[in-house]
């Protein structure tokens, strides 16, 4: 038997999946999935976090974030983000925000405060961006304007994992909604394109 994951986006959960997501053999979920708590359990082997821009400035000033159940139960914490691709190609704070302590890059912060909790992080690297971006369809020139989730690139991740090669891997809570700079519709059908090969199992 082959043994089995959930992978958990931020969206909502149609019926409750505690049970069957903390009995299976791995779970990946991201940054805040408020939108299905108490219906999709804690356990949290890898939390995939994106280190960048307003969401991280906020939850770095909000202490309830590192006290929550998800991160307390994380093994281990993934920033989806090298500095060097937030430097690169996210967008810039106007002049006005800046002053106000708004900026693109939080990922020292990040660890700094990861750290003080207990908590191993890890950041990508600059070519698991890229190669992400291909796979998806990203040209270059579309690469400023344009940005993968920390949904995508987590599903990406364990994808490209030799170590999941052959284990069921269940897709649940996506709603393919968000910041308009995402490219929704082209997640939405790569995930798509993973169940016709029957790598995904999208449970709706």
């Amino acid at each position: 038997m082959n043994q089995k994951m959930h992978i958990v986006g931020n969206g909502p959960i149609a019926a409750d999946l505690s049970a069957a997501i903390d009995a299976s053999d791995f779970v990946v979920r991201f940054n805040e999935p408020k939108c299905s708590i108490g219906m999709s359990g804690t356990r949290t082997d890898i939390l995939f976090m994106c280190n960048a821009g307003k969401p991280m400035q906020r939850r770095l000033s909000d202490p309830l974030f590192l006290q929550s159940p998800i991160l307390q139960a994380a093994e281990q914490v993934i920033l989806a983000y090298h500095p060097h691709i937030i430097a690169r190609y996210f967008p810039k704070p106007n002049p006005l925000s800046q002053i106000k302590g708004r900026r693109s890059d939080w990922t020292m912060e990040t660890v700094k405060a990861l750290g003080a909790v207990g908590k191993a992080n890890t950041i990508l690297p600059v070519q698991f961006y890229l190669n992400g971006c291909r796979e998806l369809g990203l040209p270059e020139a579309q690469m400023g304007k344009v940005f993968p989730s920390t949904g995508y690139f987590g599903i990406y991740y364990v994808l490209n994992h030799k170590q999941f090669a052959n284990w069921d891997i269940s897709v649940c809570g996506f709603s393919w909604q968000g910041w308009k700079r995402h490219a929704w519709a082209d997640e939405q059908q790569w995930v798509k394109s993973k169940v016709e090969t029957g790598r995904l199992i999208v449970i709706d």
